[in-house]
């Protein structure tokens, strides 16, 4: 009876370890899912960040907006890399609006962020963009209207900051002397002497 007994005991040593060795692979899993989780989920805010543009026709600072953390963190890391430097406002429109941010290199899609509270107003900054969804990536354009008026404009580009200051750089652009766009001869976009960002960076 005795090494009956002793068996039934080693037997249910071995399964107590087993469930044992179950339950600790089971709560690694589930903690390594929720950090994962957590990481990949984009923050619904970012620290307010203001943007100096230092151009050839004066200066321009742009206030990012706090509740659009995917626009606004991208056109802060393509800032601090320097990509905008010596880029140009290639296409101004007066009354309209006036269009930068071409880079050299490659830059990741980025999703929309449209929302209830998107309003392409005067001297708003807004990313342009093809006509598909989550196309963005790095150009930008400057509202020197109100362009909420278009159908779908409020819906389609994503509003990401205001400009505080330099209103009347952005407008010195905006009507500055244009010629036919060579894509669309129809719009006068072409700018006959195109105003350079010399810089953009990060300001207090």
């Amino acid at each position: 009876m005795a090494p009956k007994k002793n068996r039934k005991v080693t037997t249910h040593k071995s399964q107590s370890k087993v469930w044992l060795a179950i339950a600790v692979i089971a709560i690694l899993v589930i903690s390594v899912g929720v950090y994962f989780a957590l990481a990949n989920q984009a923050p619904k805010t970012i620290p307010a960040t203001k943007v100096l543009l230092q151009t050839t026709a004066g200066d321009i600072t742009i206030d990012l907006r706090t509740d659009k953390p995917i626009t606004s963190q991208n056109f802060i890391n393509i800032v601090k890399d320097g990509k905008y430097d010596g880029t140009t406002f290639y296409r101004t429109i007066t009354g309209f609006m006036i269009q930068g941010g071409k880079v050299s290199g490659n830059i990741p899609n980025i999703n929309d962020e449209i929302g209830s509270n998107n309003r392409n107003l005067p001297y708003t900054i807004a990313m342009a963009k093809t006509n598909q969804p989550n196309s963005a990536t790095s150009e930008f354009f400057i509202n020197v209207a109100d362009n909420g008026q278009y159908a779908n404009f409020d819906s389609t580009y994503t509003v990401f900051g205001n400009v505080i200051s330099g209103m009347d750089v952005v407008d010195a652009i905006a009507n500055a002397p244009a010629t036919a766009n060579p894509n669309d001869p129809s719009e006068i976009s072409n700018p006959v002497d195109p105003v350079t960002i010399i810089t953009a960076t990060i300001v207090p």
